[in-house]
């Protein structure tokens, strides 16, 4: 499991009550359900959850799911 670091972030200024952000690394991989497509849907899984991302744009950003949102999410996609 990965340790989070958090920091304060820079747009907090002095205040004492003010967000900390931590960085979240991410490893994408090719969902094994697209078989040999070019266009699919990456995956990326993290301490809190999972994110996705298109793989033609991976510099555009992901989206990222809470854990049992993640868990509904594939009982629900997933053949049984």
């Amino acid at each position: 499991m990965t340790t989070l670091r958090f920091r304060k972030s820079s747009h907090s200024g002095a205040s004492e009550n003010c967000v900390e952000v931590a960085q979240v690394p991410a490893t994408f991989y090719r969902s094994s359900h697209s078989g040999h497509a070019q266009n699919c849907v990456e995956v990326s899984d993290l301490p809190c959850g999972a994110a996705i991302r298109d793989s033609k744009h991976p510099d555009a950003g992901h989206l990222p799911f809470p854990a049992a949102e993640w868990t509904s999410f594939l009982g629900a996609a997933l053949p049984r």
